[in-house]
């Protein structure tokens, strides 16, 4: 397999290669509290690990999946946040922009929904209107079992599928939750669910490479050992003292001496829709990670060129607050040449026998020139495509970057307190009785 590759010299501008230099010490002292386990938040590194993911447990969700494939019309995934994001962006990558609607067609099945992850009563009844007279599975993934968002969606969905299936319903939901304790584990026992374990020591935005992303990913249909050896070529690659060839730690130290400089905002562009779910769980894991004591770095990620039409003019000229960073992906799954048309009304004969890859990664070149010129650093990783092994490269890479970069900053990476300002306000207007 090619490695991915990281570019950043459209920052050369920025950041020269002595500041490099200079940083680099930093990134080997972050890095080494971070293998060592020695910082705040070591009790949350076991994502550190988790490449090296024992057999039977592999085995038991490839089954689970199986089963869920062969038998499913859809299913279902309830969470919120780190219990839903990471799997969500590796279907949305490699599943295809229709496969629910070629599922719901008989084509290639489960459809796959994701609920739990909001509180509204319009996008939950269509789903409830999708899923009349199908045969669905629901995976529900919560340690607790208490968060409200999930909770709530899995009152309702569980009911549907009850008032379904009858007896059955308990052969159909899955749980994915604390190994001892919690709702969530005292109802999967009571109703006689399958259950998998959330590890005590992964936080919920790491944890991707564990059942709360596997099994989900493994019912689309994709294969989860391909994409764990991906992990662990990030994680070998992640093992590298010498920090200019290790990707991770020179993604951390770049963008660090660009936090430094002003550049507060961190935008992660892509030129493929498909890994527009791949930005929303990057802006969680570093978000989440980094933001903390009146730190950290704006995490955002717009999918080009959509986005182009909407946000480009204020990267190009607005506040010079940004840095970019693009994922570029050399070959897509699919080839589609630009056809002749004998009549030229629309000026496009210069590209006829071209493919539109092709036109896409030229259209990502000259954006990253132009916000360069503009005054927006930019960095890059190229992909050589987009596949399970590739996704779970990304996947561990961001994650060990995310770890050196927030001790970097002089944070906690592995807490979120800020979190639970908006439950306090929300079960206070609700009227939720206080714990006694």
């Amino acid at each position: 397999m090619k490695n991915i590759e990281f570019d950043y010299s459209q920052a050369a501008d920025f950041v020269s290669e002595n500041e490099i230099d200079a940083i680099l010490p930093e990134a080997a002292a972050a890095r080494k509290v971070l293998t060592e386990r020695t910082g705040e938040g070591n009790t949350f590194l076991g994502w550190l690990d988790l490449p090296d993911m024992p057999e039977e447990l592999i085995a038991d969700i490839e089954k689970t999946a199986e089963k869920i494939r062969s038998e499913a019309d859809v299913l279902i995934v309830i969470g919120i946040g780190g219990s839903y994001l990471g799997a969500k962006a590796a279907v949305s990558a490699l599943r295809g922009a229709y496969a629910n609607e070629l599922a719901l067609l008989g084509g290639k099945k489960p459809a796959i929904y994701f609920s739990g992850c909001d509180m509204s009563s319009d996008h939950l009844a269509s789903l409830l209107e999708v899923i009349r007279e199908k045969k669905v599975f629901i995976n529900v993934i919560s340690k607790s079992g208490t968060t409200t968002e999930p909770a709530i969606s899995l009152r309702i969905l569980c009911d549907a599928v009850k008032a379904a299936a009858g007896e059955d319903a308990r052969n159909r939901i899955i749980a994915t939750t604390d190994a001892k304790k919690g709702a969530l584990k005292t109802l999967a026992d009571k109703e006689g669910w399958k259950t998998f374990i959330v590890p005590d020591n992964v936080g919920g935005r790491f944890s991707v490479l564990t059942p709360v992303g596997l099994l989900p990913i493994a019912s689309a249909g994709l294969c989860i050992r391909k994409m764990i050896e991906g992990a662990k070529a990030a994680k070998e690659n992640a093992a590298n003292d010498n920090l200019r060839e290790n990707t991770a730690c020179m993604y951390a130290a770049v963008r660090n001496i660009l936090y430094r400089k002003g550049k507060k905002a961190e935008i992660l562009a892509n030129f493929e829709q498909g890994l527009h779910y791949r930005g929303e769980w990057w802006k969680q894991l570093y978000g989440e990670s980094e933001g903390k004591e009146g730190k950290g770095i704006y995490p955002d990620s717009l999918d080009f060129s959509t986005d182009l039409h909407s946000m480009g003019q204020y990267i190009q000229e607005g506040e010079r607050m940004l840095m970019e960073t693009f994922i570029d992906v050399e070959e897509p799954r699919n080839r589609i040449e630009i056809p002749h048309w004998t009549e030229n009304l629309d000026g496009l004969g210069y590209l006829e026998g071209k493919t539109l890859g092709y036109v896409n990664r030229t259209a990502l070149k000259g954006t990253s020139e132009a916000h360069r010129d503009g005054g927006v650093p930019n960095m890059k990783f190229t992909v050589p495509e987009m596949n399970e092994f590739y996704l779970g490269y990304i996947f561990y890479m961001f994650e060990y970057a995310c770890g050196v970069s927030g001790y970097m900053l002089g944070v906690n990476p592995f807490n979120q307190p800020g979190v639970e300002a908006y439950k306090k306000n929300m079960f206070r207007l609700l009227g939720k009785p206080s714990a006694k």
